[in-house]
């Protein structure tokens, strides 16, 4: 028998989870947080569709943390099969994982000093810095394009999703059923064409049922250029104004990506020389494995950094770890660029340097990407006048402002052009990682190119294949 459950990332977009039955054997396809308000997080990410100890193995499309960041808590709660990933993959979950927990522990410190203070009992952080070290060692690579079988009866390939480093879509082949070997493609998360650095995703291969993403389902985002042009405008008219541009960035991709425009722009005479400064130690460990991956990067990153030894460097880029010199950039006087975690503006250094500015006219917040529902992030770009950060109110007067084309998703166009070679080819389209309304705006557009067999995945329902 062969089925697919899906759980987590099936009507909203963080907490990746789906299930692959063969047989007797459960395999999971990502093991994602889910972000969202306190008390429905907590339950989401410590419920199980299937008991762990009773999953063989893993497959990560890449390393997000809503993709990644439950795997500690699986190894705590039983699992000890294999997680099947790229390499690059690997190396960013090594520094993203204990991050993750650090966040976790921290957070929860906090939250128990409240709880004391209340008199009620204390609550434990989801995993701890041991349990990311032990789900790390668990790991396996496999490189783009190689066959693999995580259980017998199932043939696994990796190719490039074009999302991030490493970032990967999942083939899977099952053994003959009834004459026919049934095939599954999970597109993980799917990059948009020209980004800098990665390469554009690969083609979709024919399938019988097409697990896919739909996180930009109903939007048309700017171009690369576009958003890289909107970039520039937006920091020369904040200098002009003597104002700092803030950017809460995630550290891995998001980070890089904009460092290696501002870079460019610099370089090339485009924008006066001035401080840009990456304030996050996972965002400079990330840099460091970006560099490790020349494999990954595309024709025009292969040929900067043969000519500069520099693609990420620090020639027009400060990185900064250490925590007294990121209190510095408080007091820091006259424009300059900080890009700081989190991406969504929920943890971190971010929420300071947010604190510091957001009251200032002169300065510009810009929001680089996707948003979730109930974040910070997501209350900026929606264009709140007050917000608490640290337990006291502050007032937006900075200039809050998003560009999409940063995103790493395929927007509505780009996911089509994927989808589209495939009529014919597939059987069953299933949308997940999407917020209701921009699946049902994907599939209605699936449905008028011509693919009458598109299911909007509930949490829980089960597909035979």
């Amino acid at each position: 028998m062969a089925e697919l459950l899906f759980h987590g990332a099936v009507e909203e977009v963080t907490g990746s989870l789906h299930m692959v039955r063969v047989d007797d054997k459960w395999i999971a396809l990502d093991c994602g947080i889910y972000h969202g308000k306190r008390k429905i997080a907590e339950q989401k990410n410590r419920d199980w569709p299937i008991p762990p100890a009773d999953i063989s193995a893993v497959l990560l499309s890449h390393a997000h943390i809503d993709h990644s960041g439950r795997l500690p808590r699986l190894v705590k709660d039983g699992f000890d099969g294999p997680i099947f990933c790229t390499p690059a993959t690997r190396d960013l979950c090594a520094i993203m994982l204990p991050d993750s927990a650090h966040i976790q522990e921290e957070d929860v410190f906090y939250v128990n000093k409240r709880r004391k203070r209340k008199g009620l009992p204390e609550i434990e952080p989801l995993y701890e810095g041991p349990d990311a070290v032990a789900a790390v060692s668990m790991m396996q690579t496999v490189s783009y394009g190689r066959l693999f079988r995580p259980v017998p009866g199932l043939i696994a390939r990796f190719q490039d999703a074009g999302h991030m480093l490493g970032s990967a879509g999942i083939r899977l082949e099952f053994a003959k059923r009834n004459g026919h070997a049934p095939t599954l493609f999970f597109t993980g998360d799917v990059g948009r064409p020209d980004k800098p650095i990665i390469r554009d995703p690969s083609p979709f291969p024919p399938c019988d049922v097409l697990l896919c993403e739909s996180t930009y389902g109903g939007r048309f985002n700017e171009s690369a250029l576009e958003a890289r042009a909107e970039l520039i405008k937006i920091v020369k008219r904040t200098y002009a104004r003597g104002g700092k541009v803030i950017i809460p960035a995630f550290s891995v991709g998001r980070t890089q990506t904009i460092a290696y425009y501002l870079q460019e722009e610099i370089q090339a005479g485009n924008i006066e020389p001035h401080p840009v400064y990456v304030d996050s130690p996972l965002a400079c460990n990330a840099t460091d494995v970006f560099m490790m991956h020349p494999e990954c990067y595309d024709t025009d990153a292969r040929r900067l950094d043969a000519i500069t030894g520099d693609l990420l460097g620090p020639s027009c880029v400060t990185y900064i770890r250490d925590v007294e010199d990121s209190k510095r950039l408080h007091g820091k006087k006259g424009p300059c660029t900080i890009l700081s975690a989190s991406g969504m503006c929920e943890a971190g250094r971010i929420r300071h340097h947010i604190k510091n500015n957001v009251e200032n006219p002169k300065n510009t917040i810009l929001i680089a990407g996707y948003q979730a529902g109930y974040t910070l992030g997501r209350r900026l770009a929606d264009g709140v006048k007050e917000v608490n950060l640290f337990h006291d109110p502050y007032q937006v007067r900075a200039d809050v402002t998003q560009i999409h084309g940063f995103s790493a998703h395929a927007d509505q166009d780009d996911l089509l052009r994927l989808i589209s070679p495939l009529k014919g080819q597939v059987d069953r389209i299933c949308l997940v990682h999407g917020e209701q309304d921009k699946r049902s705006i994907l599939a209605d557009e699936l449905a008028k190119a011509g693919f009458d067999n598109v299911i909007l995945a509930g949490i829980g329902q089960r597909i035979e294949l």
